[in-house]
């Protein structure tokens, strides 16, 4: 379902005792972090701080802070529905009949309509103006998250910017480091498509400019991390996602459009010629400080918000945080895309532990010698998938979810000297491991059965399975045993034993 506003979701997390409010006074450096990380980690709900030191607007925070919550924010209630959902969009399962093909097409339709955004005149998100001298992002309650953090980060911001050339619109989801009432850093990689833009501006001589929305639908935050294609508009996933048009409002003061139903907008531009400044060090979703390095300066000429606006954040830091689950909701969207430019692929997981790009886990329907290598280069080659350490490819009947089974297979099936390929090429800017920033080796493991053609002249023994009819004896007859609750065959439903014999038999 599509959400009119942020706090419409946290009424309905509310209802369900999905949001608790903390009523007492807290300070927004560390301290909400700490309290924040402890909830995160223990699986918790969400938080609204309804009093926080040194400013009026209450925070919230671990919105996405689990699958069930994330799930429900992105209109599923599954996060493995919203593959079926890109599945159903991109390779429908079109009747025969022609009766049959006017159905699926009235079913179709609405959801192609929904996509492009709408422009609306105006929103609560401009309910206050604040411009000039009036601008002051110390009003907000803007946390520091760790105790080496350079200062305090706006962190869950959509960053709207626009190609010079092309008027193409990008949603993306950077920190900004406050360094003043009214301006800040802007973070952003070179491999983002808000730093492509600014360095079209940057050729041109030309002011950039930008607005940074918080909250609105809880679609509106997910799509600014979403690993989108270049020119691909954020808004047109918000709009299938939710359903609905994304309805935007012009800015006051530049420019952009922002969502109407946002908590807080922030005006403002980049001067493309202007030095960059130091910004960093941050602690990061990879478990450590990422260093200080030089972006450019984002200059805030106005502040617009709700009349009663709350300010939503996030903390990021070692896994499992609200971060996983967000990152989670793209791999499974994503995985209709990934089987159709690889159609070998049956599944994938990008741990937590990894960090979503130390760690690949991969299983596909091995056919011929050397598929999990042309598997790797695929991989390696699709978008932000290029920065996989390490992928681990394992045969079709292998739950790549279950990292014990995954692991089991490398160290049953991989022979070190014939089964790891190396190559170098870009990795995450993130990655400290890298000798140079960017650009380092990467790691495949090739843990599928080796044909004979894979330099494997000697037969590949059969796993232990225990047979089908014994498996479905037992399954029928537990309750007689007097051992409680089945945990089925191996940990699994019996349906994954039977297919996994059967496989095994051919």
């Amino acid at each position: 379902m599509a959400y009119e506003s942020l706090r419409e979701f946290l009424e309905e997390l509310e209802a369900e005792g999905e949001l608790v409010r903390v009523r007492v006074e807290v300070d927004p450096i560390l301290e909400i972090s700490e309290i924040t990380d402890r909830i995160s980690k223990a699986g918790g709900p969400a938080l609204l701080f309804e009093r926080v030191r040194g400013s009026a607007f209450p925070v919230v925070i671990n919105v996405f802070g689990s699958e069930k919550r994330t799930a429900r924010a992105l209109g599923v209630q599954r996060l493995d529905d919203l593959a079926e959902k890109v599945a159903a969009l991109i390779r429908p399962q079109i009747p025969e009949t022609f009766l049959g093909k006017i159905h699926k097409a009235l079913e179709i339709l609405p959801q192609l309509r929904a996509l492009p955004p709408r422009l609306v005149r105006s929103g609560p998100c401009q309910e206050i103006i604040k411009t000039g001298s009036q601008v002051n992002l110390y009003e907000l309650p803007v946390l520091q998250c760790w105790p080496k953090d350079a200062g305090r980060f706006i962190t869950f911001g959509q960053v709207y910017t626009r190609n010079p050339e092309t008027g193409e619109r990008n949603v993306g989801l950077y920190r900004l480091q406050l360094l003043g009432p009214n301006k800040t850093a802007m973070h952003w990689h070179l491999h983002h498509d808000g730093c492509q833009h600014y360095q079209l501006y940057k050729r041109a001589h030309k002011r950039m400019p930008i607005a940074v929305a918080l909250g609105g639908d809880p679609v509106y935050t997910y799509m600014a991390t979403a690993p989108l294609p270049p020119s691909t508009d954020e808004c047109l996933l918000g709009g299938f996602l939710r359903g609905q048009p994304v309805e935007l409002v012009p800015c006051k003061t530049v420019e952009m459009e922002v969502p109407a139903s946002a908590e807080i907008v922030l005006e403002g531009y980049i001067n493309p010629d202007e030095p960059l400044v130091t910004e960093g060090p941050f602690g990061d979703h990879t478990g450590f400080y990422s260093l200080a390095d030089q972006f450019p300066v984002f200059h805030v000429t106005a502040i617009t918000h709700r009349a009663n606006a709350l300010y939503p954040t996030t903390i990021v830091g070692k896994p499992p945080m609200e971060d996983c689950y967000l990152g989670k909701a793209t791999e499974r969207l994503f995985l209709p895309l990934v089987k159709m430019f690889i159609p070998e692929v049956v599944d994938y997981d990008l741990p937590w532990f990894g960090v979503f790009h130390n760690f690949c886990f991969v299983s596909i329907r091995k056919r011929w010698p050397q598929q999990a290598r042309k598997v790797m280069s695929a991989i390696w080659s699709l978008g932000q998938m290029m920065f996989s350490k390490i992928i681990v490819v394992v045969d079709e009947d292998v739950n790549v979810h279950n990292y014990d089974e995954v692991w089991f297979h490398v160290g049953a099936n991989v022979h070190p000297g014939r089964d790891v390929v190396f190559c170098e090429g870009p990795t995450d800017i993130l990655d400290h491991a890298a000798p140079v920033c960017g650009v380092g080796h990467k790691m495949g493991i090739d843990a599928t059965r080796k044909f004979p053609e894979e330099g494997h002249p000697r037969p590949w023994p059969e796993e232990i399975l225990m047979d089908a009819d014994t498996v479905a004896k037992v399954t029928a007859r537990w309750s007689e045993y007097g051992l409680g609750p089945d945990p089925g065959p191996v940990g699994k439903g019996l349906g994954w034993y039977l297919r996994r014999v059967l496989r095994a038999a051919t």
